[in-house]
């Protein structure tokens, strides 16, 4: 996923998207956001989303992030070398501090109480620097007694959710919580043989009142450009030394071990299982034979076998014209294929779709020469 310092964000999401992660729900990413921060525009905001599904009234065991799980996110700045050039690693352990009690929160104390440690890498995960220690996560939101009652924590939500935003040793300031998932999509309708826009009633917001559990990092500028310059010293907005990649993922011990008392053991080389960067592409891209491979590759050591579902996705030959034309004219003419787009070149410096500007076939979209200007 790109993102140039502008205004502009760029989004994703994937939800139980492959076989095996979707087993294994604390590792899997769900959205990955990345824009300039409304509230600070010298800094950027990236979102990692982990955990679909969330019940908020799950209990006895709420959801919280997963330990022995490596969640990262990763970030390229500089188009002249291959891999991450910025990584910032969490790691979360959990305790209980009242385990004689099957409540999550009793007395001032709470079970499955998660903290963190943030490292960030700047040499491309060569070496790590610790820059948060024991960073705190907000508990659920059980209700009202075990938040603000004095059998329980005797304060707010709200005061729990601000305490557990903090300032990195390095100026990033981080938070780690449960929150509603902000993504709206409408899982039913688009896995019904791509049904969507519904034919026959109105779309459904197929994760509304579930959670996820985030990672939120708001990041000065010129720490993430490669010269330690500031979006002031951009020539214009798509001045490509102001361009970054952002991806994130989630890895595993290779080994597990079920220990005879209810314990488990981990050892081994951590196994990616879980990334994300360009929208959907895991979802409704890779067919269902290749979801678990795509998962275990980086952006830079993709297979281009796999390339060919880009070329001609599965979904567009769902998608119809009558229905989606209306909002991209003549559609059909513009689907991502092999052979309609093979001639534009998306690299770093080229001009991408910038030749259809003026062309009968984008009138009404972004690159119509009323809105491109």
């Amino acid at each position: 996923m790109g993102l140039v310092f502008s205004s502009f964000g760029t989004f994703a999401s994937s939800h139980r998207e492959a076989p095996l992660i979707a087993n294994d729900p604390l590792a899997d990413n769900t959205d990955l956001y990345a824009f300039r921060s409304p509230d600070d525009p010298n800094t950027i905001t990236i979102i990692a989303n982990y955990i679909p599904g969330e019940v908020p009234f799950g209990g006895p065991n709420y959801n919280t992030f997963g330990e022995n799980i490596r969640y990262e996110i990763h970030i390229d700045n500089n188009v002249l070398t291959l891999g991450d050039d910025i990584v910032y690693r969490f790691l979360f352990t959990r305790v209980n501090e009242d385990p004689s009690t099957f409540f999550n929160i009793r007395l001032g104390l709470q079970n499955l109480k998660a903290t963190y440690t943030c490292e960030k890498s700047t040499d491309g995960g060569l070496t790590f620097t610790a820059i948060v220690t024991d960073g705190p996560v907000p508990p659920p939101n059980i209700g009202a007694r075990s938040i603000e009652g004095g059998a329980g924590l005797a304060t707010t939500y709200d005061a729990l959710m601000a305490a557990a935003i903090v300032t990195a040793s390095s100026g990033e300031k981080v938070f780690c919580g449960p929150v509603d998932d902000p993504f709206y999509v409408d899982l039913g309708a688009i896995f019904d043989l791509g049904d969507a826009p519904r034919k026959s009633e109105n779309p459904r917001d197929g994760l509304g009142k579930y959670n996820c559990h985030t990672i939120s990092l708001q990041i000065p500028i010129d720490m993430l450009q490669k010269d330690g310059l500031s979006a002031d010293d951009a020539d214009d907005i798509l001045d490509g030394d102001f361009v970054i990649g952002v991806w994130a993922s989630a890895s595993r011990p290779s080994m597990r071990t079920l220990n005879g008392d209810g314990t488990e053991s981990v050892s081994g080389d951590w196994i990616q299982v879980s990334r994300l960067g360009m929208p959907l592409t895991n979802e409704v891209v890779i067919p269902l034979g290749g979801k678990d491979y795509w998962n275990s590759l980086t952006p830079f050591t993709e297979d281009p076998a796999q390339y060919e579902y880009f070329y001609n996705p599965e979904l567009g030959l769902y998608m119809d014209d009558a229905l989606f034309g209306g909002a991209v004219p003549q559609l059909s003419r513009l689907r991502i294929q092999k052979n309609s787009l093979g001639a534009y070149g998306f690299g770093n410096g080229q001009d991408g779709l910038y030749a259809l500007k003026g062309s009968s076939a984008v009138a009404g979209t972004a690159l119509d020469d009323a809105i491109f200007g």
